[in-house]
């Protein structure tokens, strides 16, 4: 992918308001919803000041999700094949709770893409996506043959992991409306019930 020309001081900053602009944009409105009005307005930019970095609405909206993509992967990156596998897997678990908690725009972006197609991100979901999953699963495949965790299906391990996390950004309104005003932050009980589910599901005897 092409990258926006930014060289100085001032075009680095102007591809950083178009990116966060486009981040808001896309994620409240989706890639069809979204115009590149819209994402000029919220960057504080004249359109044609923005069409000098990002030719279209796809070019920016693809830029947005593969840079995004490095951060989407770190916390599955980071379960430890030294580690405790329970542990790494609970961890790993929290850390995708915090993504959902302090970045829950990113995660509705890519949902958005997801659920129409993929059309701009498929390229990275089938290399550098793919690669990494199955290198994860292989591991946790290994320490459940060595009956370390419970069996499971490790790549469906992993994919309930993500369902199960990135719900709490992606239906964050109707979660708050179900438990209502008085049930305050639902991440701190997201957290333990997820914690006590997924260890009686992979503790070993």
């Amino acid at each position: 992918m092409n990258l926006p020309v930014a060289t100085t001081r001032i075009q680095k900053r102007n591809v950083g308001l178009i990116a966060e602009a486009a981040l808001e944009v896309f994620s409240s409105n989706g890639f069809r919803g979204a115009t590149v009005d819209q994402i000029a307005r919220e960057a504080g930019l004249s359109k044609p000041n923005l069409l000098y970095y990002f030719p279209s609405k796809e070019a920016i909206h693809t830029y947005l999700l593969s840079t995004l993509m490095d951060t989407w992967l770190d916390p599955l990156r980071e379960v430890d094949e030294g580690g405790d596998p329970l542990d790494e897997i609970l961890a790993y678990v929290q850390r995708k709770l915090e993504l959902s908690r302090e970045r829950p725009r990113e995660s509705r972006l890519f949902a958005n893409e997801i659920l129409h197609g993929a059309s701009n991100i498929l390229p990275l979901l089938e290399t550098d996506l793919k690669s990494l999953v199955d290198e994860k699963a292989a591991l946790i495949q290994g320490w459940m043959d060595a009956g370390r965790i419970k069996p499971a299906n490790p790549h469906h391990l992993i994919f309930s992991i993500w369902s199960l996390t990135q719900h709490y950004a992606d239906f964050d309104v109707q979660v708050r409306a179900v438990l209502g005003s008085a049930a305050g932050d639902p991440f701190p009980d997201a957290e333990d019930y997820l914690a006590t589910m997924f260890t009686r599901l992979l503790r070993p005897d």
